[in-house]
């Protein structure tokens, strides 16, 4: 019963957030060299919850931008009942339950213009250990802290290496190994390795259906965090079922 009321609670939230996200991605889908965007297709300055940037996907005359709000709430609130399913009524739940927003909008805004903001892969990665830091001091924690500062530091190192001798492999994607090196390291190395290989698998086999169907070449650049974020929410799922 425990397990079914927090389960139907992260459907909630995942809900909730998703809906609040699509306006993000939007002014968040722009190419490095520009700001932010501030106003709508039409023309109205964003205004809302949190200086605009949280709020319904929609202009005042009722026409929609950005990533369909349903789509990624449902997504959102499917992912947050795995996520809930798997891990239980842990304290560590509630931090996966934060996190998981900022990585599907992570994951759009790069899907959408191969960029991952600095605005959120760096706040991802302070924000995952602090949080794990307050975990860990709870009653059945079902991790370790230290692992996941390790885990964090190390990811981060090997991608930034990656980084200096790969074309494809992008800065953001460094910064963003920081925080799913902390989120896999909670769990131990053998969560890391596998959610890291499973990331690096996905990306590469979405690379190679490119290739086979004529959309791209072996040297075009493919947007690698939904990939990387993919393989990290498999090791959790992992990590959570053998705990």
């Amino acid at each position: 019963m425990e397990t079914l009321w927090t389960t139907a609670m992260a459907v909630v939230w995942g809900a909730g957030t998703g809906l609040l996200i699509p306006r993000a991605a939007y002014r968040l889908s722009v190419a490095p060299d520009e700001p932010w965007r501030s106003a709508c297709p039409a023309g109205h300055p964003f205004a809302g919850i949190a200086g605009g940037w949280l709020g319904r996907s929609r202009c005042t005359d009722g026409a929609s931008y950005g990533p369909s709000a349903s789509l990624v709430a449902a997504a959102l609130a499917v992912a947050c009942a795995v996520l809930a399913a798997t891990t239980g009524a842990r304290p560590v739940l509630l931090v996966w339950l934060l996190l998981a927003p900022v990585g599907v909008l992570l994951a759009i805004v790069d899907s959408a213009v191969r960029r991952l903001p600095d605005v959120l892969t760096l706040p991802l990665a302070a924000g995952a250990l602090v949080l794990l830091g307050v975990a860990a001091l709870l009653p059945e924690a079902g991790g370790s802290w230290t692992s996941a500062l390790l885990g964090s530091l190390i990811l981060g190192a090997c991608s930034f290496v990656l980084f200096l001798i790969s074309k494809g492999f992008g800065f953001g994607d460094v910064k963003l190994a920081l925080a799913l090196g902390a989120v896999l390291g909670w769990y131990g190395w053998a969560i890391v390795v596998v959610g890291t290989f499973a990331g690096y698998l996905l990306g590469a086999l979405y690379g190679i259906v490119l290739i086979v169907t004529g959309r791209g070449s072996r040297k075009a650049r493919i947007p690698f965090g939904p990939f990387l974020l993919a393989g990290a929410f498999a090791g959790v799922l992992l990590g959570s079922c053998t705990r």
